[in-house]
C-alpha cells in the first residue's frame, strides 16, 4: 500500500478560478471553493517571495502568468504537479497527468 500523499494547492488556482468566473468562462459555485478544498483534505499552498521570484525567472515557455507560478512553486518546494498542459514539459518538474 501506498502511503498517503499531502495533496497541495497553490492559492494561485483559486485565484484563476476566481478570474475566470468573472470573466464568464467558469459557472461553478465560487463561494464554496475554499470549503470543496478543505473537504477534500487539501492544504493551501500560499505565494512566497520566493515563488513569485522565481516564476519570474523561468523560461518564457509558456506565458500563463499563473501556470508559471505553479511550475516554481513545485520546483522550489520540489513537488510533482498534476496536470494535462504540454508545455509543463519543457520545464524541470515533475508531473502527473
Amino acid at each position: 500500500m501506498d502511503p498517503p500523499h499531502d495533496v497541495l494547492v497553490s492559492v494561485a488556482s483559486p485565484s484563476e478560478i476566481a478570474i475566470k468566473h468573472a470573466l464568464g468562462r467558469l459557472n461553478l459555485p465560487i463561494a464554496r471553493l475554499p470549503a470543496l478544498i478543505a473537504e477534500l483534505g487539501c492544504t493551501v499552498l500560499p505565494i512566497t517571495a520566493p515563488h513569485a521570484l522565481a516564476a519570474g525567472a523561468l523560461p518564457r515557455h509558456h506565458a500563463d502568468p499563473f501556470d508559471r507560478m505553479l511550475i516554481a512553486q513545485a520546483r522550489h518546494e520540489d513537488l510533482t504537479l498534476v496536470t494535462v498542459d504540454a508545455a509543463f514539459a519543457q520545464y524541470e518538474v515533475p508531473r502527473l497527468g
